[in-house]
């Protein structure tokens, strides 16, 4: 089975921090999301994946070149210009086939059962979405037949139910592609549209009790090192060493005194100068934090040097 990762994106709502690696990279209790996605795909069954690149697309063919899991084949598709969520699959066709293929955003962390997923799309439809209830998101409509129907406001007139959210999973069939023109730009909900304005069909596979989280903000970001330290997310811990916060790296240097509380990750080389207190905060490698400062809600860049007490920062 193939699967294609979408990881071609700039990362605005996460500046300064995106200047520094590209989302894909983002580290996860100092692991880089991308590794993550490519072990649960492999462990899923996957052993084909595309991966589009755009912004920092050397950190990511030098991450996929040195850390690739034995056994994978990636196969990247580079996007001079970025041709978005359309196009980027657009480029991929040759290397896709003619076989449907699963697609996951690649600034998503989630414990869904993804061969399940693969599974239950159906010709004759064009595309099968995962839907689940996120209220931020919610915006697409589905039929009583489970089919989608419309994306945003107002609902169509055959909307059945409240409108859910797309959580950045799907499973495509390779007919789409067919009925994209090559080397533009394009959407992929816009794709969908006009396919279903044309008559296809795409199919919404709605989905509960699971963990769903994106990295599209800082917040966010910080967020899921508090959920996976808190136990809240077991189905992706298993990735990772038995858990313990703080989460602490390698070669790490502390202070006498230093104090953590609420989900604290911690990278690899990171000074802490003594009577350092830390809370609900994710240091990346090689930062250095000068003695009795209190940092709060705060994102500590690679190599930053923090000099005064922060809350709600990011500091690169």
């Amino acid at each position: 089975m193939k699967a294609v990762i979408l990881a071609a994106g700039l990362g605005t709502r996460l500046r300064p921090l995106s200047h520094r690696l590209p989302k894909p990279l983002f580290p996860i209790l100092n692991r880089p999301l991308l590794g993550l996605l490519l072990e649960q795909l492999q462990v899923a069954g996957f052993h084909q994946i595309g991966i589009n690149t755009h912004h920092q697309a050397a950190a990511v063919q030098a991450f996929v070149a040195q850390h690739r899991p034995v056994g994978l084949q990636v196969y990247l598709s580079h996007e001079p210009t970025i041709l978005g969520t359309g196009g980027g699959l657009k480029k991929l066709a040759n290397f896709l086939g003619d076989q449907p293929f699963l697609v996951i955003n690649g600034d998503i962390l989630t414990d869904l059962h993804l061969t399940e997923i693969y599974q239950a799309h159906q010709e004759p439809a064009l595309a099968t979405l995962v839907l689940h209830d996120c209220p931020r998101f919610n915006h697409v409509w589905e039929n009583a037949a489970g089919q989608i129907v419309g994306f945003g406001h107002p609902a169509p007139a055959d909307a059945v139910g409240p409108p859910l959210a797309f959580t950045g999973v799907q499973v495509v069939s390779p007919r789409l592609l067919d009925l994209m023109p090559s080397g533009l730009a394009l959407n992929i909900i816009d794709q969908y549209r006009e396919a279903i304005a044309a008559g296809e069909q795409v199919a919404a596979h709605v989905v509960q009790g699971h963990f769903w989280q994106d990295i599209g903000t800082l917040e966010t970001y910080r967020e899921i090192h508090r959920q996976l330290l808190n136990g809240d997310v077991p189905g992706i811990a298993r990735f990772f060493p038995p858990l313990t916060d703080p989460w602490v790296g390698a070669e790490v240097t502390w202070g006498a005194g230093v104090r953590c509380a609420g989900g604290v990750s911690i990278g690899s080389q990171v000074q802490i100068g003594p009577g350092v207190r830390l809370q609900n905060t994710v240091i990346w490698d090689q930062a250095r934090i000068d003695p009795d400062l209190s940092l709060t809600d705060c994102i500590v860049g690679p190599g930053a040097w923090v000099r005064h007490s922060a809350q709600g920062q990011c500091m690169v």
